[in-house]
């Protein structure tokens, strides 16, 4: 063969191999890592794993050239048992990015994982305002809530309607913390006053000693710094112990959709929240709500629909780079603003912040429901800038360097 037609025959044999590789789909695989059994499972659970698996059908159908999985897994709300599923993932599996979290600690010890794995995080069910303040990475991207943007907006309302004296009632431990630490700062910044608090352990069935605590302290709120079945047992045990009669009221600092639905509007009539989704809210958000109840036969929860929304848009970036590189995927998250059914608008700020609007609700009375999971009323709308921490205010060093 001369020379020209090995030169021919060598550029011929590169093209058809840049041609398969242009043809080869990327492959990203999910990780949801969540409460499947556990105290926080109607908040995440099985549900997150349906969303995250919903969002990979829909993009599949418009970009056929991503063909994601998703595979799950029950942490227990234990620390070992979250990061032996997310090493072995990301080890032996293939996991490029772990969603989900649930809970806080599990989500910290993750954040040191995915950091020296260079993977991503996509954090939506847990909540503690040090994901992305402290101990941010580059590597984590906190995408529905965290305690000081729940804290904040649910209690400056409660003190702007006159709620001034306050107990705290907290679950002992890295959550509770934050909840209970942002709450006491939005409370005592608008006027009230702390009298006292009680905390407990996590998944706790008898709150009465706490409870009684927060009788005798005469506080005009009780603030709930919890979640899930110790937030339903507090809400119950309370009504049963004459709380509301007493002339004391009570304050969900970190309320979802299913624990209201858990614990009936009867007992759950009137309190106040902060969210940052409602299924009813609009047209889109209905729409696809109603798609994940015919699989669930629940209607989402805000952590359930944030995993959806940002499990979509990694995807998006993950087609649109054209790689399934943690860095170049997280840059590109960064510089695409998110239109969906979960929010108009947002944007991911350095310290993984996701940030978009929050909405202060009402739970309805059972004469003012009309229809199955119409729960609550929407009386306010907290710009993301008041709702999240300030730049000023952040703890997160990647702020700085950004800025």
């Amino acid at each position: 063969m001369t020379r020209l037609g090995t030169l021919l025959l060598g550029c011929s044999l590169a093209l058809s191999a840049f041609a398969v590789q242009a043809n080869t789909p990327l492959k990203p695989r999910i990780g949801v890592l969540t409460d499947m059994s556990g105290t926080y499972s109607d908040i995440s659970g099985k549900g997150s794993a349906v969303a995250a698996q919903m969002a990979v059908e829909d993009f599949a159908a418009q970009h056929p050239d991503v063909q994601a999985d998703v595979v799950s897994g029950d942490h227990q709300n234990k620390t070992d048992v979250g990061m032996s599923l997310a090493r072995d993932w990301i080890d032996n599996q293939g996991v490029d990015v772990i969603a989900e979290l649930t809970t806080s600690s599990v989500a910290l010890a993750a954040q040191r994982l995915t950091t020296d794995k260079d993977k991503l995080l996509l954090i939506t069910g847990a909540g503690s305002s040090d994901l992305t303040g402290k101990s941010c990475t580059p590597n984590t991207i906190a995408w529905v809530y965290d305690t000081f943007a729940t804290a904040n907006g649910t209690g400056r309302a409660v003190v702007k309607q006159g709620g001034k004296t306050w107990f705290m009632l907290t679950v002992d431990y890295a959550f509770g913390e934050a909840l209970e630490r942002d709450a006491v700062d939005a409370v005592t910044s608008a006027g009230g006053t702390i009298v006292g608090s009680a905390r407990h352990p996590l998944s706790t069935s008898d709150l009465s000693s706490q409870i009684f605590s927060a009788i005798a302290s005469k506080a005009q709120i009780i603030g709930l710094a919890h979640a899930g079945g110790d937030l339903i047992t507090a809400i119950k045990q309370a009504k049963e112990f004459g709380v509301a009669k007493g002339g004391q009221n009570l304050a969900a600092l970190l309320i979802y959709i299913s624990d209201v639905h858990a614990i009936g509007l009867d007992a759950a009539q009137g309190l106040y929240l902060t969210t940052g989704f409602y299924w009813d809210q609009n047209d889109e958000s209905r729409e696809w709500s109603k798609r994940f109840f015919e699989r669930t036969q629940r209607m989402p929860t805000m952590a359930q629909a944030g995993v959806y929304s940002g499990v979509m848009h990694y995807l998006k970036a993950v087609q649109e780079t054209g790689t399934k590189d943690t860095a170049t995927v997280r840059k590109k998250m960064g510089e695409t603003r998110i239109h969906d059914m979960f929010t108009k608008d947002g944007y991911i700020r350095a310290d993984g912040r996701m940030m978009h609007d929050l909405y202060l609700a009402q739970v309805k009375t059972p004469e003012e429901s009309k229809y199955p999971w119409d729960y609550y009323k929407i009386v306010g709308t907290i710009p993301a800038e008041d709702a999240f921490r300030s730049v000023e205010k952040s703890e997160c060093s990647l702020l700085a360097k950004a800025n």
